[in-house]
């Protein structure tokens, strides 16, 4: 057992380094098994066919519906200009005579963006034409964008605020029989510390540049040519007509109780008949919205198939009985295990999808409340993803024209340590109310 637990460790640490090499988990994942089989006693072939590929499956069944009809719902968002057209609608309220208000700004749309179910992907391409020339105007350092948009596109829309649409809030329902709002006062208590720490944490940085005399100072040729400017010339949808297609898919969920895929299906419906004249080629968007579906979850997919081969091991025995011997209430372990996960894939959704295959049945035989179970690990499952080998984080930064030196900190400050630190007000509060 003892040389299984070894070889789980170095599996992981195969992951992180190969990750932060720029190799894809669709290549690692696999060779990490081989690892585990080798130190395990397994069947190298055995165990990729068998816990791997079952692992693969399993999620992807459960799971690929949601992703393909969340993919080409974005998408009808991203060819509308309906993106577009929310971001300066909200931008227009908020203001931006000073810097704070365009950092709040740019976090603000981007939030009510994802918390509508549209993509992290298609949002940054929608924000960050409109952000860019404010932050020249203004003067405001450019790796602050990255302070903004994570505030924004970060916990509080994937994993806090009950209702969101967001993969990670609808992958705890398949397992535990919950709603999209579970434990509504966890997540909601979650958000407001995550958003006020977020303020403060901007407000923070803005007068250390001020002090640095740091301003724009951004060489644009490194910047991602989709991020160059608005198109002017294209006619954008209203604020209101842009917004309804999310406000369906939201009641749908959360009012009427209809299944996600039902939810999302009737979103793009909407979209399509909303924004009929304002999308040069249905049949592209439909194709383009399908075919971006295919990294992300086969990424996810890949994920899990590790986890449940992991689990099929001796030494996976041995990190259980670990994590369910910590002292104090179970939760206290299973989010452990949960942003752990999920930091060393480097994965929210595939780590969160280990976590729920193999560990949550047990804590809820131990009589846990399964709302809690959900808005706990869903939580956690967003603490830690965000670590430097995440791949949104490197797409991100690579769009905005940014190094990891350059912005990372913002990263780690903004989301995994404000979401670590709402982990444990969430886990507190839940243990007085569950």
């Amino acid at each position: 057992m003892t040389l299984s637990v070894i070889g789980i460790l170095v599996s992981l640490a195969a992951i992180v380094i190969l990750a932060l090499r720029g190799v894809g988990i669709m290549l690692i994942a696999p060779l990490a098994v081989v690892i585990v089989s080798l130190f395990s006693g397994m069947g190298v072939l055995d165990t990729l066919m068998g816990p791997y590929m079952k692992g693969f499956i399993n999620y992807a069944g459960k799971f690929y519906l949601v992703f393909l009809f969340a993919s080409v719902f974005g998408k009808y968002m991203d060819d509308s200009g309906a993106a577009k057209s929310i971001a300066r609608s909200i931008l227009g309220v908020i203001g931006h005579e000073k810097p704070l208000y365009v950092l709040l700004a740019v976090a603000v749309i981007t939030l009510c963006l994802t918390l509508g179910g549209v993509s992290l992907f298609v949002v940054i391409f929608a924000v960050m034409p409109i952000a860019r020339p404010l932050f020249k105007q203004l003067n405001i350092p450019w790796h602050l964008f990255i302070a903004a948009f994570i505030f924004g596109i970060g916990s509080i829309s994937m994993t806090m605020m009950p209702g969101t649409p967001s993969i990670l809030n609808i992958m705890p329902m398949k397992y535990l029989g919950t709603t999209a709002a579970a434990a509504p006062l966890l997540g909601i208590v979650a958000s407001i510390f995550v958003a006020c720490f977020n303020v403060w944490y901007m407000n923070s940085q803005l007068k250390k540049c001020a002090a640095r005399g740091e301003g724009y100072d951004v060489d644009e040729t490194k910047l991602s040519a989709s991020s160059a400017g608005v198109d002017e010339e294209k006619e954008l949808p209203s604020f209101i007509i842009s917004i309804i297609p999310s406000i369906v898919v939201i009641v749908a969920l959360n009012a009427f109780k209809i299944d996600i895929v039902y939810s999302l299906v009737i979103g793009c419906a909407t979209a399509a008949l909303l924004f009929f004249k304002y999308v040069k080629n249905h049949l592209t968007t439909l194709n383009a919205g399908a075919f971006n579906t295919a990294i992300p979850v086969i990424n996810t997919c890949a994920d899990v198939g590790y986890g449940m081969a992991v689990a099929a091991s001796a030494g996976f025995k041995v990190i259980t009985d670990f994590l369910m011997s910590i002292p104090g209430h179970p939760v206290v372990s299973l989010s452990l295990a949960t942003f752990l996960m999920t930091g060393i894939t480097g994965s929210a959704s595939g780590g969160l999808g280990i976590v729920l295959e193999t560990l949550v049945k047990q804590y809820v035989a131990m009589g846990v409340n399964p709302e809690f179970i959900h808005r706990a690990v869903a939580i956690a499952a967003g603490a830690f993803d965000a670590l430097p080998h995440n791949g949104v984080i490197i797409t991100t930064l690579a769009v905005a024209g940014l190094t990891h030196k350059q912005a990372y900190r913002h990263v780690w400050w903004g989301h995994c340590i404000a979401a670590f630190l709402s982990m444990f007000i969430v886990i507190a509060l839940g243990m007085l109310l569950y």
